[in-house]
């Protein structure tokens, strides 16, 4: 419940400002800073109670906070919210923009009042927002220590996120995140062990998320593997290691995404999360000798337009990206279990004597005559995440290859 409480004051404060935060939560046996806002409830109170609870408090409390300073369309915002019993302290809730001015905060014990905009609708686009699309926003990206997802990850936290990166191989996204939080000067990555196909993992890399940073804005569902075989002769085990990963995968991360962000949503009703699965061009198209992964391609589109009719009454979005081949990514070039070599090995492209053909040849199947990039996949993803009225949709980033139809 300590946990719940955390993501539902978050959505309280994006409820205000209509922008991300972060909020740690900390259980406390001192008095509450006298700058806190207190909020009294009972040990058994629902979670539409305790927001009802927390606005009914606010709106006392923004009263006598910061006489005098209030303008127009500005209010103020506590730092640090007292959950009480019997006007006994049992938790203190801290808020700030990003997890460092958190933590300051809570080693300082500083409450004092802070002064927002209020969050108003726009009829005109402001070319100021489009800028800072991901500023201060919590994301989640699985499979993200290496290759495309390294890529994401490295994008995300240099539009000013605060990303998770969520990888079986947990000392190489601690390494990663090491190496972007000193790029950056700030927290701006940090390194979680999961297993996607493994449904207490994934659980508890999300109730991690909700512990460390109050919740969460983007779900980047990137994990993924390719085991190339023909139907006549792959083993079922190959078959099913890739299916498990792709398609099964993204349904336990969706499920427990879509938790924490449908809690999220009871504080904070008109905010708009996102929920964005990693396709593949093969998701739109068979892919010769390589059915596993196209398959689970395929079903994971299924999943995601049946995902985003549901979980929209939570103004959750649910997209996907179709990207090309990343022909010069470690998926494709690695010199021993690459594609190229993989595809070279398996006789699918007719004629090919030696990896440069077969590079050549995927080459000359797109129209802009390469190789799709991290930086192509990263607008998609802006324009995911920034577009309100979108869901349930593939993206196709193909330099042309699929075409709409």
């Amino acid at each position: 419940m300590f946990r719940n409480v955390t993501v539902l004051i978050r959505g309280f404060f994006i409820s205000l400002t209509g922008k991300p935060c972060v909020v740690i939560g900390e259980n406390n046996k001192r008095n509450a800073p006298v700058a806190a806002m207190k909020v009294e409830i009972c040990c058994n109170d629902s979670e539409e109670s305790i927001v009802d609870a927390v606005r009914r408090t606010y709106d006392i409390w923004k009263k006598s906070a910061l006489q005098g300073a209030g303008k127009k369309n500005k209010i103020p915002l506590p730092s640090c919210i007292a959950f009480c019993m019997n006007d006994k302290v049992k938790a203190l809730f801290w808020r700030d923009h990003d997890l460092d001015s958190v933590r300051k905060r809570i080693a300082e014990r500083d409450a004092s009042p802070e002064v927002e905009d209020i969050a108003a609708g726009r009829t005109t686009v402001d070319p100021a927002e489009r800028a800072e699309v991901l500023k201060n926003k919590i994301a989640l990206v699985t499979g993200g220590a290496q290759g495309i997802g390294e890529e994401i990850v490295r994008n995300l936290a240099a539009a000013g996120a605060l990303v998770f990166i969520a990888d079986l191989n947990f000392e190489g996204a601690g390494e990663l995140a090491e190496k972007i939080n000193s790029d950056q000067g700030r927290t701006a990555a940090i390194a979680l062990k999961a297993d996607v196909t493994d449904e207490a993992s994934v659980e508890a890399m999300f109730n991690t998320v909700a512990e460390t940073a109050g919740g969460l804005d983007l779900c980047v569902s990137n994990a993924g593997v390719l085991k190339a075989g023909s139907v006549l002769d792959q083993k079922l085990v190959d078959f099913k290691f890739v299916t498990d990963i792709n398609y099964t995968g993204f349904f336990i991360v969706s499920k427990y995404a879509g938790r924490l962000l449908r809690l999220q949503h009871l504080a904070a009703p008109l905010y708009k999360t996102d929920i964005v699965q990693i396709n593949s061009k093969s998701g739109l198209e068979g892919s010769n000798k390589n059915g596993a992964y196209s398959g689970g391609k395929f079903g994971g589109l299924g999943l995601v337009a049946s995902f985003a009719k549901e979980l929209v009454e939570y103004n959750i979005k649910v997209n996907a990206i179709c990207p090309g081949n990343f022909l010069n990514g470690q998926l494709w070039s690695d010199p021993k279990t690459g594609l190229f070599v993989q595809y070279l090995k398996t006789g699918k492209v007719p004629g090919a004597k030696n990896v440069a053909d077969v590079r050549a040849f995927y080459e000359e199947q797109v129209p802009m005559k390469r190789g799709c990039t991290g930086k192509d996949l990263m607008r998609a993803l802006y324009y995911i995440v920034e577009q309100e009225y979108e869901t349930g949709q593939a993206v196709p980033v193909t330099g042309g290859q699929v075409m709409l139809h």
